[in-house]
């Protein structure tokens, strides 16, 4: 969308984690407002009609019908939390929100580089999305603790790193997988 940029290119206007989207750690994306991501996105549009709002939550229409069941299902990055996260950015201020998407990309990078076995790439993004950092960083503790001393192929740490992120999210009833919307017939 012509005219449409933004400071903040790890956390959207909308409220997604940019940041933590694989899509954007492969370059496929620069996120909302880096010059070409989501440009026809409508939410992006709202933001120029009301003034090249930086966040939606700083819109006086905010939460808009544009919300209404917006983090029921994902695309390629899960937007469960968007909403909760924008709560949280509000609350916190943007620059400690960021800081803490930081800490977090720092781990899902660490993921990938040494527990990726070519198939966890989503699992591992969906997963530092919605656990919060003082779990992401329990987690990372005991997967190092567990693959340490063993001499294990890259796929047997994957299943060691999957089972110990499953584990969490079960006892905090968070599923790890992306929310599809069905195909209409």
């Amino acid at each position: 969308m012509k005219n449409f940029q933004r400071k903040d290119l790890m956390f959207s206007l909308c409220g997604l984690n940019c940041e933590l989207c694989t899509m954007k750690l492969d370059n496929y994306c620069p996120g909302c407002g880096g010059g070409a991501g989501n440009q026809g996105c409508a939410i992006a549009r709202c933001s120029l009609q009301h003034g090249n709002i930086e966040y939606c939550y700083l819109c006086n229409e905010y939460p808009c019908e544009k919300y209404k069941g917006i983090d029921e299902f994902d695309s390629f990055i899960t937007h469960r939390n968007q909403l909760k996260d924008m709560k949280k950015a509000q609350k916190i201020g943007t620059e400690q929100y960021n800081s803490e998407l930081i800490e977090k990309a720092e781990i899902l990078k660490h993921l990938l580089a040494n527990y990726n076995d070519g198939r966890r790439k989503s699992f591992f993004g969906i997963a530092v999305n919605l656990l919060d950092l003082h779990d992401l960083k329990n987690i990372i503790e005991q997967i190092n603790s567990k693959t340490a001393y063993e001499n294990l192929t890259l796929k047997e740490k994957a299943n060691v790193a999957v089972t110990i992120f499953q584990t969490v999210a079960e006892q905090k009833n968070i599923v790890l997988k992306l929310n599809k919307k069905h195909a209409k017939k």
